[in-house]
């Protein structure tokens, strides 16, 4: 049985993932053992095994350990009929007595494949749904169960239960350790969905058979690790967390602030939507299919194209069972894209006096809605139902559900356009320049005019087209591009966006410079005095043997930090003094 089911996976029969737990399959099949399937337990299934004592003064009287006095049998009246056969009397003259013992779990639950569709009886359920696809488990009990399985399908039916094994991570707590009760690090996940305060964190351990001093000992873990509690983070969200988490390997650190920001995820698409549902109108109607018009903007083209990549991607992820890639390119797509980019763009057009361009916005954010949240169904059931159904279908014939919805697959998502991606991104990187200079001098509720200093036409051709993206993005005045060699005007802070691209950021008559170059001067001088003291540190004899060296790398790139903001202080200060 263990040559078969190792011979299945060397063939390619059974495939195995990660595929690193082949070898740890090949390990336990290779040299495997004889198999005790008894237990002495007071649950489980009893072993249908009987012993025989016959009423007959010519048949003498059996032991345990011969065999010929036991008989097996599905019911007692097989095994009787069994009995009668092999001693030659009739059945009346046999007495059984049934094995107390029970079976071992793993050969009870090695049978559970075919076991719950009727076998040994060739039933239609057995036949329609025999053998399956896929089994998702850990990898903590590939050869207690997986292996029986495997062994026992083929044995008795002659195939593999399944194809594919899909081995999942151990969950551990926020710092790797084992969860324990004794440690107080146990996660429920109910009160993760729920959430649950430190004093009823407190109270299940009350509640729990530890010893008083375990007691304590938890309590004070429970403390350390949840001093607020857990809070209410809701399923979806936890199921997102967990698939995001299994790039880690073997194991999950799992920390509950993770599960929190998750939760916020969920937040923001629930406004989003309800954003995007106001944005649609009541008397919306998404058209029949979800081709473009041919009359969309650049935004609307670059989103479409970003969501074609994020379907690709999902279902690439999907293919390999790379779950964290799927999940980071939905994430990705929904929170940087959509709801930071392309709805703040969006708010314009939908307001304004182009009604093409405003119908073309619509029927671009319905389809990026419909099918962004058909991507984010696996993982998040509950909230994308709820919002899908809040959704008007494109014909009466839709889907009622998501339920019952195909996934989205690269086919019907084909907008992958280069020349908007390129166009966008480059409104992108002015944008973070423009958002970079705003932090350094401080502009809160100012909306400061840009002037972008191009190298080529091209270039110029292409700023002037994202003006207005980047005027609502980065809460500007006047986005205009400056003519090829033209100076910006006086007064300006500059950031580069790209090597072919800079921007100039006006600050004459917003800011006043005396007062912020005395702020400047003051910082830049404990700037300077914090540098020094790093130099002084890292020079002092005897630093490399006696500092670990984590703290030696802390110290260096606190070290260029410093330098760096100091550079910048000095950009700043002979700005300002320009501008006195």
């Amino acid at each position: 049985m263990a040559q078969a089911a190792g011979a299945a996976v060397t063939r390619g029969d059974l495939r195995i993932l990660p595929e690193a737990h082949q070898r740890t399959w090949h390990a336990w099949m290779d040299n495997i053992r004889d198999w005790c399937i008894s237990r002495q337990l007071w649950w489980g299934h009893r072993i249908p095994a009987y012993f025989v004592t016959v009423s007959d003064p010519a048949i003498p009287p059996g032991e345990d350990p011969d065999g010929r006095y036991w008989v097996s049998g599905r019911s007692e009246a097989e095994a009787r009929e069994k009995a009668a056969k092999e001693f030659g009397v009739s059945p009346d003259k046999i007495s059984l007595r049934q094995d107390e013992d029970v079976l071992d779990t793993w050969f009870s639950s090695g049978l559970f494949p075919f076991s719950i569709l009727g076998w040994p009886n060739q039933s239609e359920d057995l036949s329609v749904f025999y053998p399956g696809t896929l089994l998702e488990t850990g990898h903590d009990i590939l050869f207690f169960w997986v292996a029986r399985m495997v062994m026992l399908g083929l044995k008795l039916t002659g195939r593999l239960p399944f194809s594919e094994v899909y081995l999942h991570a151990i969950v551990r707590d926020a710092h790797g350790r084992k969860m324990s009760k004794s440690l107080g690090n146990v996660i429920d996940p109910l009160d993760v969905i729920y959430g649950v305060s430190l004093q009823g964190l407190h109270g299940q351990l009350l509640n729990s058979n530890l010893d008083p001093s375990e007691v304590e000992r938890a309590k004070e873990g429970q403390k350390a690790d949840f001093p607020a509690g857990i809070p209410e983070c809701g399923t979806d969200a936890l199921r997102f967390g967990l698939c995001a988490y299994t790039s880690q390997g073997r194991d999950i650190n799992l920390d509950v602030n993770r599960i929190l920001g998750y939760r916020h995820f969920c937040n923001k698409l629930w406004n989003a939507t309800k954003f995007a549902l106001r944005g649609l109108g009541k008397g919306f109607v998404p058209s029949t299919t979800s081709e473009p018009g041919g009359h969309e903007s650049l935004m609307d083209r670059w989103i479409r194209s970003r969501l074609t990549e994020a379907v690709r991607l999902s279902n690439q992820g999907f293919q390999a069972y790379d779950f964290p890639a799927v999940t980071t390119a939905q994430y990705s797509f929904w929170l940087y894209e959509l709801c930071d980019v392309y709805l703040e763009c969006l708010k314009p057009v939908l307001n304004g006096v182009d009604q093409v361009a405003a119908e073309c916005a619509r029927q671009t954010l319905y389809t990026c809605l419909d099918v962004g949240l058909r991507l984010l169904s696996p993982f998040m059931p509950f909230l994308t139902e709820e919002l899908f159904q809040r959704l008007p279908r494109r014909t009466p014939q839709a889907p009622p559900s998501l339920c019952v919805t195909s996934y989205p697959e690269p086919s019907e998502c084909s907008w992958k356009d280069p020349e908007a991606e390129a166009a966008i991104e480059l409104a992108l990187s002015i944008t973070r320049a423009v958002r970079s200079l705003r932090a350094d001098y401080n502009l809160i509720r100012i909306w400061p005019d840009c002037f972008l200093e191009v190298a080529d036409e091209a270039t110029g051709a292409l700023a002037s087209a994202v003006s207005g993206y980047v005027q609502a993005l980065a809460s500007t005045g006047v986005v205009a591009v400056l003519a090829l060699g033209a100076p910006a005007p006086q007064g300006c802070a500059v950031a580069l966006a790209s090597d072919r691209c800079s921007v100039h950021l006006q600050l004459q008559g917003l800011v006043d410079p005396a007062r912020e170059l005395g702020k400047l001067q003051a910082k830049r001088g404990e700037a300077q005095r914090q540098a020094q003291r790093l130099r002084e540190r890292r020079a002092a004899v005897g630093y490399l043997v006696k500092v670990p060296l984590k703290v030696q790398e802390a110290d260096e790139t606190k070290l260029h930090q410093t330098e760096a903001e100091l550079r910048k202080m000095d950009e700043a200060i002979a700005l300002f003094q320009k501008m006195l």
